[in-house]
């Protein structure tokens, strides 16, 4: 991931415009996974019209390491 809008280190603030040069973000993979279930329901009175479905989306949990900034 190389689009980083801010680094801050103990001595200095970088504001990107947009994105801060030189800066990533090293990241690790902790899992992939499924969200909670979302119901998904229609219906229409009086039409005898009714339709019940779930959808379950899936997502990548990362653990951000650390933010390197590239010496210039």
């Amino acid at each position: 991931m190389d689009k980083v809008l801010l680094v801050r280190t103990p001595d200095q603030l970088l504001v990107g415009t947009p994105y801060v040069a030189g800066a990533k973000v090293i990241a690790k993979v902790r899992r992939h996974a499924r969200g909670p279930k979302i119901i998904v329901f229609k219906f229409k009175p009086k039409k005898r019209y009714m339709r019940k479905k779930g959808h379950r989306q899936w997502f990548t949990e990362l653990e951000i390491e650390r933010i390197a900034l590239a010496e210039t």
